[in-house]
């Protein structure tokens, strides 16, 4: 054998191709054979111990540093916290009708961190809720959490929850929608609600003012998951608690008779807006409470047409305007048994003098007497006492004892200021709900600095009938009254008689709340009770405002007004009624007051006459 090893006849080729190559190329084979350098395997060396030292230190920090943090996002994970829904608490009128119902909905949600990774099976899944509730999901449209579908139909819901095990990512939830029942005759007063930081709130009416008493607490369930989803536990951490319910004054059928016939007048008249309250004199309490335009409070809901509320909003009818807590107006002669009382009370006037109203005051201009102004009458009274000029609205009386004239000394505008607010005018009432305006008594000082003018006797004069600048709202008008009718007290308006539980159980009572009383001589409002109950009877007065009124089952005392309006062109007034009755014991004060009436017609006092005729004989 060779001590040579033997070499194959391809190796003799392979070398000779090769030595060919480098020659050629001017590659040598040697070169491939270089080790790497020194410098290079530091570098990599260094790499490897700092990608190590970042992996430690990292460690160190998700394991010790931020080791509570990841516990309780991991906690998070393992534990999912629901709502266990609870009822807001409702309203009912002074008879136990139910106003407000929560109506339980249902609504489609997806959550598409659920949504299996597989796009197949996400294809599949989409596919079959289309389906169900006939209408196309496109996923790429969709946020992470979106409600696909609301309100859903009950043979959808029944198809939904038969399935909704093998269609993961979409769940059913149950909530409720606020149900207004006959939702525009109570709009003003019952109110809506909106959406808060974390659940639905009152935003008008009663749901505002009584949120915190409606609001609900919603009870929290725990359920505990493992690492693919599944089910472990469930913890009731807080139950539920529905909110409280009210119960109110508020006499529905009142209402609606009211709001019935208000639409029926202002129809046959042309005008369009208009107020109408009726309070218990005995307590305050809000009988009934009506504006003209309305709204649905129902387009407020969650579930509602977003078109219709735009609409409403808009509307330049301003339908969400409470004008019978916020509408502020001139009074015309309802302001006259308030002058009346203050000039007995000021015994400036005695109740049996007689002053000769023919038709007309003439007041000579101080600085040129051959100039005079002259302030009208509706008509020539002739010999006029205290109580005809009520009954029959005689302006030259009420000019005579409110700026005084000739011989006779009047009253002049701080003290017709002081006792208008005395019987609540100029102030809030503080109605317990929200919107309300405090109405306004012009004064010297406010005219010196406001219009830059004097104030002159013909201020005084349009003051002593309801004219000018004065400003107030049918609520005032009406609470006003509540202290003739009840010879003497000044109650605060309250809409709200009681809270309840959701079993109706009394939780606690609203007493009456008393704001003035004694501040009259009962024996002077006594005299301005029967001018009222003159201007009804037409006893010793024969042009009486209200004899309309006499043909009612029950005897009654009222007074009218007719306000000329400073927004629409000459020829319309605002007009004016309010009554109480029965005369002897009065149950019931009640204001109507619409707006824009074209020419000077007693609209009001029809609405009145229908509106009680009703009342004291259902």
């Amino acid at each position: 054998m060779s001590k040579f090893p033997s070499i194959e006849p391809q190796e003799i080729f392979l070398d000779r191709l090769a030595r060919k190559k480098e020659e050629e190329l001017g590659i040598s084979e040697k070169k491939f054979e270089v080790p790497l350098s020194k410098k290079i395997l530091k570098g990599a060396l260094l790499f490897f111990i700092i990608l190590l030292l970042f992996l430690l230190v990292k460690t160190f920090q998700f394991q010790v540093l931020d080791y509570k943090k990841f516990s309780a996002l991991a906690e998070e994970n393992k534990f999912i916290i629901h709502s266990i829904n609870a009822e807001r608490g409702v309203i009912y009128d002074s008879r136990g009708e139910q106003l407000i119902f929560n109506k339980p909905s249902f609504n489609l949600v997806l959550d598409k961190s659920k949504l299996p990774e597989d796009d197949s099976e996400k294809i599949r899944i989409f596919k079959e809720v289309s389906g169900i509730i006939g209408k196309d999901i496109i996923y790429n449209d969709l946020e992470n959490e979106v409600l696909v579908s609301k309100n859903l139909d009950h043979q959808t819901l029944i198809l939904l929850k038969t399935k909704i095990d093998r269609l993961p990512g979409f769940q059913v939830e149950q909530n409720s929608i606020r149900y207004y029942i006959e939702g525009p005759s109570f709009a003003h007063l019952l109110g809506y609600i909106g959406k808060g930081w974390s659940d639905y709130v009152g935003r008008d009416g009663l749901e505002k003012s009584y949120e915190e008493i409606l609001r609900k607490n919603p009870g929290k369930i725990r359920v505990e998951t493992d690492a693919y989803g599944n089910l472990l536990s469930k913890e009731i951490i807080s139950l539920p608690e529905s909110g409280k319910s009210l119960v109110l004054w508020l006499d529905a059928e009142l209402q609606r008779k009211i709001e019935q016939s208000l639409e029926k007048i202002l129809e046959k008249t042309g005008a369009q807006k208009a107020a109408g309250v009726a309070l218990n004199p005995k307590t305050g309490g809000v009988m009934a409470l009506v504006s003209i335009p309305t709204y649905d409070n129902n387009l407020f809901n969650k579930e509602a047409d977003q078109e219709s509320l735009k609409n409403l909003l808009i509307d330049p009818q301003e339908p969400l305007f409470n004008r019978a807590i916020s509408g502020l107006y001139a009074t015309g002669s309802t302001v006259k048994p308030f002058i009346a009382t203050a000039a007995l009370e000021e015994e400036i006037i005695s109740p049996l003098k007689k002053i000769d109203c023919q038709g007309k005051i003439v007041i000579p201009n101080k600085y040129n007497p051959e100039i005079a102004t002259e302030k009208q009458d509706w008509r020539i009274h002739g010999l006029t006492d205290i109580r005809k000029a009520i009954a029959e609205s005689c302006n030259v009386y009420f000019y005579t004892i409110g700026g005084g004239y000739k011989d006779q000394i009047g009253l002049g505008p701080t003290r017709i200021k002081k006792y208008l607010e005395l019987f609540g005018w100029g102030k809030k009432t503080g109605i317990d709900l929200p919107g309300e305006v405090q109405g306004f008594i012009p004064y010297p000082e406010w005219k010196k600095e406001n219009k830059k003018e004097d104030w002159w006797d013909g201020d005084t004069y349009n003051l002593s009938i309801g004219q000018g600048d004065i400003k107030v709202t049918p609520l005032q008008v009406a609470a006003a009254f509540v202290a003739v009718a009840n010879n003497g007290t000044l109650l605060k308006p309250k809409v709200v008689k009681e809270i309840v539980d959701s079993k109706k159980n009394l939780i606690d009572e609203l007493e009456p709340e008393i704001l003035r009383e004694n501040f009259v001589n009962p024996e002077n409002l006594q005299i301005i009770r029967e001018g009222m109950r003159n201007a009804v009877t037409g006893e010793g007065s024969p042009y009486a405002s209200s004899v309309l009124l006499n043909s009612l089952p029950i005897s009654s005392a009222a007074k009218t007004g007719t306000a000329q309006t400073q927004t629409l062109k000459a020829g319309y007034f605002h007009n004016w009624i309010t009554v109480f009755a029965p005369y002897e014991d009065p149950q019931i004060v009640l204001t109507i007051m619409i707006e824009n009436i074209k020419e000077v017609q007693a609209v009001a006092l029809p609405v009145a006459k229908e509106v009680l005729e009703w009342y004291f004989s259902r």
